[in-house]
């Protein structure tokens, strides 16, 4: 049994730091209409009572609301962060202090403690996972395979994770059921493109104190991340460059407008390289070489492997803090290469980072709430099979239908004539 503390154990000032917590979680409450209307049939109704669920996602004030609705649905949660840097420690307190939560989550932990932590909501011996990067998951089968025969299913938030569950998945080794909620248009149309491109721009800008207007903004990979980085740069009048190893999506990028090539050679003119492609060694030895004096180098996928930092000190004669937050490595020959968070996520990993904007997790989350109720349906369970599934699309639509309607946004309905005519086959010309 863990004997990791959870937060409220670690805090000086607990009471100031709850207080602080409940500030910020009442300010993204007021935000996300449609987390409040499912509390509102999840307490009405309460779909999970009896389960205990483990989390492990990015612990602050948007994330606080989904944990809170999950446990007014009736669950007892265990819940820790899902990367060292993106805990708010007053919010992880204000949720330690809530019926049927318990909260481990602390920011700038060692790694040990990182996996301690989550090791401490295994001990809840959880019915469902919910998880940022799939380091949950992985630790249940790795380390506590006998939960999983109690473990109904779980919900993956995150492009990194549903990638490492599906190569999990094809080596056959995922024992139970676990949505793809990233993969959702609910999600990736909006937190992806949207989430990342403006909250990872606002970190940086907010870190450096550096405009973007006339910077050579060089992206890695041209997903659904990376397109709304590089659309977000440019909209701020930057010249915008991708990089890619996917054929279509380089094309998609270069019919779009953007220069496409080679990261060897953007690494010769960019100002700012931001990676989001979810894979290791996007910017190596041979492109540090390369660069401009002075260039940041940040990244927006999930794990800090992206950016190769190894190669980077290798190769530096001095590191020092430029910065809060920015980190130079100094060139043998003077160049000065500016990490921003330590290569982590930069959009919740910078000093004053804050994540994606309120109004895109309220849509993420609301998948994410949902694909839970839809894991404990009891006419359901049976028939999700241990593997990666997609989010059934009425539960998509859903979210989409509540957020509409607060918005007060009307839509047409096809008629009966219409539905039959899309659904036949033998009308010709």
């Amino acid at each position: 049994m863990s004997t990791y503390p959870q937060i409220s154990e670690q805090l000086d000032d607990i009471e100031s730091a709850r207080e602080e917590g409940r500030r910020k979680m009442e300010w993204a409450r007021q935000h996300m209409p449609i987390m409040a209307a499912v509390r509102e049939d999840f307490e009405a109704n309460q779909p999970l009572a009896g389960e205990r669920i483990a989390m492990a996602m990015h612990v602050e004030a948007k994330t606080a609301i989904l944990v809170e609705t999950l446990a007014a649905g009736g669950a007892e949660v265990a819940v820790t962060g899902c990367n060292p840097l993106s805990t708010h420690d007053d919010v992880s307190a204000a949720l330690d202090d809530i019926e049927n939560i318990t909260c481990y989550a602390k920011r700038e932990v060692d790694s040990d403690e990182y996996y301690a932590a989550i090791e401490a909501t295994i001990d809840l011996e959880p019915t469902i996972t919910v998880d940022d990067g799939m380091d949950l998951v992985a630790a249940i089968h790795e380390d506590y395979p006998e939960l999983i025969d109690g473990i109904v299913g779980g919900c993956e938030e995150t492009t990194t994770g549903v990638h490492r569950l599906r190569a999990m998945a094809d080596d056959g080794a995922l024992e139970y059921p676990v949505f793809a909620v990233n993969d959702t248009p609910m999600k990736r149309l909006f937190d992806n493109v949207h989430g990342t491109g403006e909250s990872s721009l606002a970190s940086l800008a907010m870190t450096t104190n550096l405009s973007w207007a006339g910077k050579t903004v060089v992206v890695g990979g041209f997903g659904y991340c990376g397109k709304g980085v590089a659309r977000k740069a440019a909209g701020q009048n930057a010249n915008v460059v991708v990089t890619e190893v996917e054929p279509r999506r380089a094309l998609e990028a270069h019919m779009e407008g953007y220069d496409v090539m080679p990261m060897a050679d953007a690494a010769e003119i960019g100002d700012v390289f931001i990676t989001t492609t979810g894979n290791r060694d996007v910017v190596v030895a041979e492109h540090f070489e390369r660069m401009k004096d002075g260039v940041l180098l940040a990244n927006a996928g999930h794990f800090d492997v992206e950016i190769d930092l190894d190669a980077l000190s290798d190769l530096a004669v001095d590191r020092y803090e430029a910065r809060d937050g920015v980190e130079a490595y100094e060139m043998e020959d003077g160049r000065r290469l500016n990490v921003v968070a330590e290569g982590r996520l930069v959009n919740l990993a910078a000093p004053v980072s804050l994540g994606h904007p309120v109004e895109v997790m309220d849509q993420s989350f609301g998948v994410q709430a949902v694909a839970v109720r839809e894991l404990l349906e009891r006419d359901h369970a049976d028939a999700y099979e241990p593997g990666v599934h997609d989010v059934p699309d009425a539960l998509d639509k859903e979210i989409a239908e509540i957020k509409l309607d607060a918005e007060g946004v009307a839509y047409d309905d096809l008629t009966d004539t219409q539905r039959e005519y899309m659904g036949s086959w033998d009308h010709g010309t």
